[in-house]
C-alpha cells in the first residue's frame, strides 16, 4: 500500500513541474478519428499510410528517445495487453526468450505479434524471436501498435497484430552519456544533415554494465555471480532525390550484443547486420509505388551451464552458434482512383534459412556429442486493401484478403560422436501449401465519438527452430517437432473511441481463436516436445485513457485478458488451463512532458498479474508493480541534464522459474543520470 501511495503521489505531481521540456523530436499523434497520414515520421521510407487500422484498436507510442538506459521492449511494457516471453530485458533475458505477442494468444518464444522496422520484418530468420538491442542504436520517431490480426498488406506473421517501428532522419546532432548502478554507462549519438539533393544520418549507441545477480538473493550458491552486459550498433541511412515525385532511401546497420546469465559457462552473443534499399514514387493525389529489398544476416552463440542441485558447483552443459539468414523484397501499388489511393495491392516474398551447431554431453568439461539442426523456408503472397469512406465523419470501411504460397525445405539434423562414428542422421522432407488471410473492418463517426468493429484471419508458419532444434534447460528436454503445422488465428473485435480536447477514451473487446498453437508439451517428468495443440482461445477488453494536463499527458491503459487452451490426446492434460506467461491482468499509468519549459520529466507506474511458468501450471510467477520515473533540466540551448530510475520500488519481479523451483528475477533498482545535447 506504501508503494502504491507513493507512486500515486509521484503521478500526481503537478504539471508545471513535471511536464516543461517539449521532446528533441516529434510524432503528431492524431485523434483516432483522423486518418494515418498525419502521423508525422521522417526517414520511414513508407507511402502515406491508408486510414485501414482506423477499424482496429491501435496506439502510437511518440516518445523513444535513446539514451539514459531507455529501451525498446520496456517502452511496449507501457501498453498493457504487449507481452513479452519474459519480463526481463534485453540486459539480463537469454536471447532466445524475447519473443513478443499480444491479447494473450500464448506465451511463445518466438514471436506471434510481426514487428517491423519501416516495413522490413524483424523476427530472427532463425527462431522468430527478436532481437531488442538491435533498436537501441536507432532514432526512432515513434512506435505504431496495431492490434488484431488480418492485415494482409503486413504480411504473413501478423497473428496478434503489428509493431511497427518507424525510423526518424536526424538534423543536427543529438548525443546523450549517462552513468548508473552497478558500473552501467550509455553513451547515444545521432548526426544528420541535408547532402545535395538528400539526407544521410548516422546513429550509434553502447551500453554496457557490471549487471546484477539474476537469482533471488535466498536460493543463490557459490556458481552465482552477477551477470554483465556489453551491446552496441551503429547505423547509417541514406535518403536523396530520384526525381520531383521519386525518392531512393538505403540503410545500413550492424549491431553487437555480449550478456551472461550470472553463472560460468552460460555468456552469450549476437552479431547481425541489416541492409534495405528501396524506391518509393509519391507524388501525392496520383498513382504510388513502392519497390523494397532487404537482407538480415545473424550470427548468435550461447552458452548453456548444468548448476548442481546446492549451488556449489557449475559445469557446461551446451555450446551452441546458429547462423541464419533473412531475406525479402516487396512491391506495392496504389493507383488513383477519384483522386486518392483507396487501393493498395502488392506481391512480397521473404526466405529464411539457418542452422544449429550444437557441441554436448561435456565431461571434464570436454563436449563428446556435436549437432547439426536446420533448413529453410519461403513465403511468397499476394495482398490487395481497400478502405473507403470518410475517416473524420461518417461511415469508413475497409477489406483486405491475402493469398500466401509457403515452402520447407528438406530439413536436417545430424548427430555424432565428437571424433567417432555418427549416431543419426534424420533428413525431412519438403513441404509445401496454402494459407489466406484477410480482415473487413467498419468505423462509424460522429463528432468526437466513434464505433468500430472488425473480423480477421491470420496465419503464422513454424519457425525452423521450432521445427528442428532440440533444447534442454537444467534437467528439462524440449524436443523438436518437424511435423508441426501452421497456426491459424481467426478472430474479432468491437470498439468505441472517444474524444473531447484534451480527452481520449478508448475501449475494445475482442475475440481469438488460435488453431493449431504451438506449444511445448509435457509428456513426462523432464521430457516436453513442440506440439500444435487444438486451439488457443482468447477474450477481454483493453481500455486505455488520454488526458492532457497543460503541457502534460496522462495515459493510463489497462487489459483483461480471458485465456485458456482447447486440448486433447497426449496435451488432454491441458485442456482449460491458462497457457504460459499469459497474466489475466495488466495495467500501467504514465505521466509524460510535452511542454517548452526548462523542467520535464516523466513517471510510469506499471501492474503485471500472476502467470503461469509452465504449461501445467504447476509454477507460477508473482505479481508485481513497479516504477520508473525521471526529470530533466535544461541548463541552456540544447543542452540538458537528466536523472531516471527504474524499479524505483526495488520490487522483486520474478521473470521464471526452473523445473527445481529456482527463481530468477527482472531488473532490480537501477539509477541513471546524466547530460544531452543536441543542436
Amino acid at each position: 500500500m506504501i508503494r502504491l501511495l507513493v507512486g500515486t503521489a509521484l503521478l500526481a505531481m503537478p504539471a508545471a513541474v513535471m511536464a516543461q521540456t517539449k521532446p528533441e523530436k516529434e510524432i503528431i499523434i492524431p485523434a483516432r478519428v483522423v486518418p494515418r497520414e498525419e502521423i508525422v515520421v521522417s526517414g520511414s521510407g513508407l507511402l502515406r499510410e491508408s486510414g485501414s487500422d482506423l477499424a482496429q484498436s491501435y496506439d502510437i507510442l511518440p516518445d523513444v528517445r535513446p539514451g539514459f538506459g531507455t529501451r525498446v521492449e520496456n517502452r511496449l511494457r507501457d501498453e498493457a495487453g504487449i507481452v513479452q516471453f519474459r519480463r526481463s530485458d534485453g540486459r539480463s533475458a537469454h536471447s532466445t526468450s524475447q519473443g513478443v505477442t499480444l491479447r494473450g494468444l500464448g506465451g511463445n518464444a518466438s514471436s506471434r505479434a510481426l514487428v517491423t522496422l519501416d516495413g522490413v520484418p524483424q523476427a530472427d530468420p532463425f527462431g522468430g524471436w527478436v532481437a531488442w538491442s538491435a533498436y537501441d542504436a536507432i532514432n526512432l520517431g515513434g512506435i505504431v501498435v496495431a492490434r488484431g490480426g488480418g492485415s494482409g498488406a503486413d504480411g504473413s506473421g501478423a497473428l496478434a497484430g503489428t509493431i511497427g517501428l518507424h525510423s526518424e532522419m536526424t538534423d543536427g546532432v543529438e548525443a546523450s552519456l549517462a552513468y548508473g548502478s552497478r558500473n552501467g554507462w550509455d553513451a547515444s549519438a545521432s548526426v544528420g544533415g541535408a547532402v545535395g539533393a538528400g539526407h544521410v544520418a548516422v546513429d550509434a549507441r553502447y551500453g554496457r554494465g557490471d549487471g546484477f545477480v539474476p537469482v533471488v538473493k535466498a536460493q543463490r550458491g557459490a556458481v552465482d555471480r552477477a551477470a554483465p552486459y556489453e551491446q552496441g550498433g551503429l547505423g547509417l541511412r541514406l535518403r536523396f532525390d530520384a526525381g520531383d515525385d521519386s525518392r531512393i532511401e538505403a540503410s545500413l546497420r550492424g549491431f553487437a550484443d555480449r550478456r551472461d546469465r550470472g553463472t560460468d559457462f552460460s555468456a552469450s552473443k549476437i552479431d547481425g547486420v541489416d541492409a534495405s534499399v528501396r524506391f518509393v514514387h509519391d507524388p501525392g493525389g496520383r498513382a504510388q509505388w513502392l519497390a523494397l529489398a532487404y537482407v538480415q544476416l545473424r550470427d548468435f552463440e550461447s552458452g548453456f551451464a548444468s548448476v548442481a542441485a546446492g549451488r556449489n558447483s557449475v559445469a557446461p552443459a551446451l555450446f551452441q552458434r546458429i547462423p541464419a539468414t533473412g531475406l525479402g523484397a516487396r512491391l506495392e501499388f496504389r493507383p488513383a482512383i477519384g483522386g486518392a489511393n483507396p487501393l493498395r495491392m502488392g506481391i512480397d516474398w521473404r526466405r529464411t534459412s539457418g542452422r544449429t551447431e550444437e557441441d554436448f554431453f561435456f565431461a571434464g568439461g570436454v563436449p563428446r556429442r556435436h549437432r547439426t539442426a536446420g533448413g529453410e523456408s519461403d513465403t511468397a503472397g499476394a495482398f490487395a486493401e481497400w478502405t473507403s469512406g470518410d475517416a473524420n465523419d461518417g461511415l469508413l470501411w475497409t477489406l483486405s484478403g491475402r493469398i500466401d504460397r509457403w515452402w520447407l525445405g528438406a530439413g536436417y539434423r545430424r548427430e555424432r560422436n565428437i571424433g567417432g562414428a555418427p549416431i543419426s542422421h534424420a533428413r525431412f522432407a519438403a513441404r509445401q501449401g496454402w494459407e489466406g488471410s484477410g480482415r473487413a473492418g467498419v468505423r462509424w463517426t460522429s463528432d468526437a465519438f466513434a464505433l468500430r468493429a472488425a473480423a480477421y484471419r491470420g496465419w503464422r508458419l513454424p519457425t525452423l527452430n521450432e521445427l528442428y532444434r532440440p533444447f534442454r534447460v537444467g534437467a528439462e528436454t524440449t524436443m523438436a517437432n518437424e511435423a508441426l503445422k501452421p497456426e491459424r488465428l481467426w478472430g474479432g473485435e468491437v470498439g468505441a473511441d472517444w474524444e473531447s480536447g484534451g480527452t481520449r477514451l478508448s475501449a475494445t473487446l475482442f475475440t481469438n481463436r488460435l488453431t493449431n498453437a504451438i506449444a511445448n508439451v509435457t509428456l513426462a517428468p523432464n521430457l516436453n516436445q513442440r506440439q500444435n495443440l487444438e486451439a488457443i482461445d482468447s477474450k477481454g477488453v483493453e481500455v486505455a485513457a488520454e488526458q492532457r494536463i497543460g503541457p502534460a499527458s496522462l495515459r493510463a491503459t489497462y487489459a483483461y485478458t480471458d485465456a485458456d487452451v482447447d486440448a486433447s490426446g497426449a496435451a488432454a492434460v491441458l485442456d482449460g488451463r491458462r497457457p504460459a506467461q499469459i497474466a489475466r491482468h495488466g495495467g500501467s499509468v504514465s505521466l509524460r512532458s510535452a511542454g517548452d519549459g526548462p523542467l520535464g520529466g516523466f513517471a510510469t507506474l506499471r501492474y503485471i498479474g500472476t502467470q503461469n511458468e509452465d504449461d501445467l501450471g504447476l509454477q507460477r510467477l508473482g505479481d508485481a508493480l513497479t516504477l520508473d520515473a525521471g526529470l530533466s533540466w535544461r541548463l541552456a540551448g540544447g543542452i540538458s541534464v537528466e536523472a531516471r530510475g527504474e524499479n524505483l520500488f526495488d520490487e522483486l519481479v520474478p521473470a521464471a522459474i526452473s523445473a527445481s523451483g529456482i527463481v530468477e528475477r527482472a531488473t532490480p533498482r537501477t539509477l541513471w543520470i546524466g547530460a544531452r545535447v543536441g543542436f
